[in-house]
């Protein structure tokens, strides 16, 4: 009997491949990004309520002054530092293509 033998793949075609993963994988957005951008979006919303209702939310979650709420507060401007690396970073990459 004869056997079917699996395709096999062209080995020119290998390199190619992998340095396409590795260029994908180097321009992606990494979970810190993604983390950063929730809590620049929590405290734009925080900010947009202080400035409409006179409402701040944290505030009202956690109390006035409590550590927990201090500490949101400080994550909220952390992520804000870290958004403007990011944007820098997305620019500088925008102008290389």
């Amino acid at each position: 009997m004869a056997t079917m033998n699996a395709p096999t793949i062209d080995r020119r075609q290998l390199p190619e491949r992998r340095s396409e993963v590795r260029e994908r994988s180097g321009s992606g957005i990494a979970a810190l990004d993604y983390i950063a951008l929730a809590l620049m979006i929590i405290g734009g919303l925080n900010w947009a309520m202080v400035g409409l209702f006179q409402v701040d939310v944290v505030a009202t979650l956690f109390a006035p002054s409590s550590p927990l709420t201090r500490l949101i507060y400080v994550l909220v401007g952390v992520a804000a530092l870290w958004g403007i690396y990011l944007f820098g970073k997305l620019a500088s990459h925008k102008g290389k293509t």
